[in-house]
């Protein structure tokens, strides 16, 4: 059970939290512990509330991604934050560890990704029978034949970032699925989270470099 959860930000409306690696976003058949639940009682125990307490997830990190989400209040929120995520209107931008020294330290990836219900697994595929999935990137340091890199998403597709780059041979660091590193913690975190405050509209900004751990101690 996680105790400590790390709130970036709280109001009447909204409530945005940095999620750490290996808990779940949602709950799923692991009945594991997860986001939601977690802040569920969090905010069932500091405001005293009988009975359920309301709370709407609006988008997801995966299980081993840490990072900054934000949490709807009210359903008036839930469905103006995720209107904002169809409109591509949620800026959400990543550090990543990647294997080896891109090319071109900077440029964007377009491919067309397909998700195997079976498998849980994404896979490069074609455009009739993928969905679109672009993220433009910027190598930050390099260093023993890892490289830093900045990522900003513009489609949020299931493990996108992991694929694309696992596509082009540079697995993330510590992703067992797509790469060759077993027993590791992945080295992907969601630093910055940008959107409009669903009620006064004022632009908001949130950032938290990732957790120290062996691999993010690479480069910082």
């Amino acid at each position: 059970m996680m105790t400590n959860l790390e709130v970036l930000y709280e109001d009447n409306h909204i409530i945005v939290v940095f999620k750490p690696s290996n808990i779940l976003s949602q709950g799923d058949i692991t009945g594991d512990i997860d986001m939601l639940t977690i802040i569920k009682n969090y905010l069932k125990e500091k405001y005293h509330k009988p009975g359920n307490v309301f709370l709407g997830l609006v988008h997801r990190l995966d299980r081993p991604v840490e990072g900054v989400m934000v949490f709807a209040k009210t359903s008036k929120a839930a469905a103006r934050l995720s209107l904002q995520i169809r409109k591509n209107e949620m800026s959400k931008h990543y550090y990543a560890i990647i294997n080896g020294y891109l090319d071109q330290k900077e440029g964007t990836f377009k491919d067309y990704l397909y998700k195997d219900a079976k498998t849980g697994n994404t896979y490069i595929t074609t455009k009739d029978k993928g969905k679109e999935a672009i993220l433009n990137y910027k190598v930050i340091k390099e260093k023993d034949n890892y490289s830093l890199v900045d990522i900003e998403l513009i489609s949020g597709r299931h493990h996108q970032i992991r694929v694309q780059f696992a596509s082009r041979k540079h697995p993330l660091l510590g992703d067992s699925r797509y790469g060759t590193n077993i027993n590791k913690n992945i080295s992907l975190c969601c630093y910055s989270l940008s959107f409009y405050h669903p009620i006064s509209k004022e632009l908001l900004n949130f950032k938290r470099l990732p957790k120290n751990n062996d691999n993010w101690n690479i480069f910082f």
